[in-house]
């Protein structure tokens, strides 16, 4: 008889009934079942929250006779089966395998030489919604607090990429800053790159009118990047790394808005003094250095 093999990713905080289900159809005509557990170079997101180790626990602990295996996801089908398959004949090489899965499973991206069996749906049972159901939820226990920190330690650190924007006039003699309501000194404007922007051109253009208002400029130059000692995250593992660009004012009337409490125009000359002063945030002295050097004449 040959062993069983549910091809699955198990992304729920618990083994909902379809996942039960499942199992028990496959346990009832194979006497080995095998679970191969599909792992994501990306850890800790909100489409794969749980590691191979979590959800090994979390299936040995209603089925502790069942065999639990990673197997790493691939950009490509051909050698993600032909992976599979040699794990399966590495740890099992004189056994023969029917791999199960149920709609929309690995089955259509499968290329390997073993057969393959579609289960039905058992229930309407939606992993990303029940994922949903609990991502909002805190439990009062040592358990919960202690897996909120095993899910950042077990994150890569981050930088989280930020745009800066030099908005110039007077052919770049001026210079746009704005100051913060938490902060009294005068700053370059701009913000977090979204993963919506198309791309970080499209970030400074939009923190630019988010910041300052419907502005006619010219398009966005690329200036330089910079890690940014932000007072936020100098005590933290990730890190703020930031990209400057640069335009010239054409049009329209800068208004502060969002978190900038005040806007101004400040010429090169002015700003060289400002930072002997101390009145610029000290995150962008060495952006306005930069700019000082390239554009004062």
């Amino acid at each position: 008889m040959k062993t069983a093999v549910v091809i699955a990713r198990f992304q729920t905080p618990y083994l909902h009934e379809g996942h039960k289900s499942l199992i028990s159809q496959v346990k009832e005509t194979h006497s080995r079942v095998i679970i191969l557990l599909g792992v994501s170079p990306i850890t800790g997101s909100r489409k794969n929250p749980y590691d191979y180790y979590t959800r090994e626990k979390m299936i040995k602990a209603s089925y502790p006779e069942i065999i639990v295996l990673p197997v790493s996801d691939h950009p490509s089908d051909k050698i993600w089966s032909e992976n599979l398959d040699n794990l399966l004949k590495g740890v099992f090489p004189n056994e023969q395998f029917s791999l199960y899965g149920s709609r929309d499973s690995f089955i259509p991206y499968y290329q390997g030489k073993f057969e393959t069996i579609e289960l039905p749906n058992h229930g309407d049972y939606n992993a990303t919604e029940l994922r949903k159901q609990y991502a909002d939820k805190v439990f009062d226990s040592t358990d919960f607090r202690a897996g909120i920190l095993y899910a950042l330690y077990n994150q890569y650190t981050k930088v989280y990429p930020t745009v800066d924007i030099a908005l110039f006039r007077n052919e770049k003699t001026e210079i746009l800053l704005g100051k913060k309501a938490i902060n009294n000194k005068w700053r370059l404007v701009g913000g977090f790159a979204d993963p919506e922007d198309a791309d970080y051109e499209s970030a400074a253009k939009r923190e630019l009118m988010e910041e300052c208002g419907e502005l006619e400029t010219t398009g966005m130059v690329y200036e330089t990047s910079a890690k940014i000692n932000d007072w936020r995250y100098r005590n933290e593992a990730d890190k703020i790394i930031t990209l400057l660009f640069s335009c010239d004012y054409i049009n329209g009337e800068p208004v502060a808005q969002d978190d900038i409490a005040e806007l101004a125009w400040f010429t090169l000359h002015d700003l060289t003094e400002m930072i002997n002063k101390g009145l610029v945030s000290d995150e962008h002295a060495g952006l306005f250095n930069l700019l000082i050097e390239k554009y004062l004449k």
